[in-house]
């Protein structure tokens, strides 16, 4: 992993020298070291091995701008075999999806999806420095970079979901895009750099969410546009829901406010016109086991027999998107 970090770090210093971010590079090294520590996280290796082992291909064509994020080009039954077998390697694969040549990788969640509910509410991502923070395997980032984005950071903690976006950069190749397995919190304190921030199914894993919409807010510069997507509940000002033990079989759900709730808050902590663009219920259909996700999915998670409802008797998942302006 060390010609990972370095690559990492190269790219990063040479774009950042002289911006905003400068002050973050200081950081970087150690948290990257942190970020693929192999003491604690046992399987990195064997994940990185699965990396190394993805076939050699030139790609004819780029798609950022289709729902199937990825490239077409020839491939030959052999190398089809051996690319599959390297990305089942780092499994399980939860957002997406991706079309690498011919092989569809059938994602647990159809992002894209989400990314539609939310796009018609986007601020002009053209020339904007974008940070996606929880990102995962990076689809949502790849679809920003398609929308414009000058440059788009992506943090996740997990070592397995940034190799994952380094298998689909195998291929793609794109220079200005960066998925770092790194928190928010370890961000330098009112960075104020980032045109546009994402936080999506984030916030309910946070015991403080005001913290966290705070941290949020640090990392824009003035006017930025914030897009916030969380689990949330049906009420209305004042309403949150603290679920006793676990909530759709998640043990680390903290708190689900109502949307009009979290407009509030949004507003508390200094957010300019917070506004509440979409609410959906998850359906099985956008969320689900695949051969690229072979564990549990929505359908296990919900009553087995009134899927309005968790496994635990709570309301089944609702989903809001808000868009708010920054101080």
């Amino acid at each position: 992993m060390d010609g990972i970090v370095a690559a990492d770090l190269m790219a990063l210093q040479e774009r950042w020298t002289g911006t905003l971010l400068e002050p973050w590079l200081t950081q970087l090294p150690s948290q990257l070291a942190q970020g693929f520590s192999s003491a604690r996280y046992g399987d990195i290796p064997r994940w990185h091995e699965a990396l190394l082992s993805l076939p050699k291909i030139c790609a004819d064509t780029v798609n950022l701008c289709n729902d199937r994020v990825g490239c077409t080009g020839s491939i030959t039954e052999g190398e089809r075999t051996q690319l599959t077998t390297a990305l089942q390697g780092l499994h399980p694969w939860r957002k997406g999806p991706f079309q690498l040549f011919d092989l569809h990788l059938d994602t647990e969640w159809r992002s894209d999806w989400k990314w539609h509910r939310l796009e018609g509410a986007l601020h002009d991502l053209s020339q904007r420095r974008v940070l996606d923070v929880g990102c995962g395997s990076g689809y949502h980032s790849w679809r920003m970079l398609g929308a414009g984005a000058k440059e788009v950071i992506g943090i996740d903690p997990s070592p397995l979901f940034n190799l994952q976006f380094r298998a689909i950069q195998h291929y793609l190749r794109q220079p200005n895009i960066n998925v770092l397995p790194i928190t928010l919190e370890q961000l330098p304190s009112k960075l104020r750099a980032f045109d546009t921030v994402f936080s999506m199914g984030v916030l309910y894993h946070r015991r403080s969410p005001l913290d966290h919409l705070i941290e949020l807010r640090d990392a824009l510069r003035r006017d930025g546009q914030l897009i916030l997507e969380t689990l949330v509940v049906e009420g209305g000002p004042n309403t949150v829901f603290i679920p006793p033990n676990r909530y759709a079989r998640m043990g680390n759900v903290w708190c689900l406010p109502s949307p009009v709730t979290l407009r509030g808050w949004l507003e508390k902590v200094g957010f300019k016109n917070a506004q509440i663009v979409d609410i959906s219920t998850t359906s099985t259909q956008e969320q689900r086991t695949t051969p690229w996700m072979t564990f549990h999915s929505l359908e296990q998670f919900l009553d087995s027999e009134n899927v309005t409802l968790t496994a635990e008797g709570h309301a089944a998942p609702i989903r809001a998107i808000l868009t708010a302006v920054a101080p």
